[in-house]
């Protein structure tokens, strides 16, 4: 594993352990080169994934750029950071056991919808915001509106 700092392709594995959701083994790695310390996650990867973007192009599916789009949507919200890492993983395993190799980011954005809405209603209107791009306060209002009479 490369080392993040200075680039050098030779990195030891200090400790290895489980992460907290049981999906992935997280590493402590050090490089003698730096002296710098870091971690890796090293998770099961069933299959690739293509994400059909609204503008028609294709790029591989990202699990770090879903999470960070989470993160921030439960960002000062009482979501801890295992309930973030179960939903990603639970999001991924679903786009990997599908039978289809390319899928719309509309339907992941959906399918991160409908996991928010359970999880944290304030974190589920956030979310909803970018995805659906509002634009005015009405926006939000006429939204909020629907969420409430569900």
């Amino acid at each position: 594993m490369r080392c993040p700092f200075c680039g050098n392709i030779e990195t030891q594995v200090k400790d290895s352990r489980t992460s907290d959701d049981g999906e992935s083994i997280k590493r402590r790695r050090y490089c003698a080169s730096c002296d710098s310390r870091f971690t890796t996650f090293e998770r099961i990867q069933l299959r690739e994934i293509l994400v059909i973007k609204k503008n028609g192009e294709k790029k591989i599916f990202d699990p770090e750029k879903l999470k960070k789009s989470i993160e921030m949507a439960v960002r000062k919200r009482p979501v801890s950071g295992v309930q973030v890492e179960k939903l990603v993983n639970n999001i991924v395993r679903q786009l990997e056991v599908e039978s289809e190799t390319e899928i719309s980011s509309s339907k992941i954005g959906e399918m991160v919808m409908n996991s928010l809405e359970k999880l944290d209603k304030v974190a589920f209107v956030r979310f909803a915001s970018v995805y659906k791009n509002f634009e005015k306060a009405d926006d939000f209002q006429k939204f909020i509106k629907q969420v409430v009479k569900q």
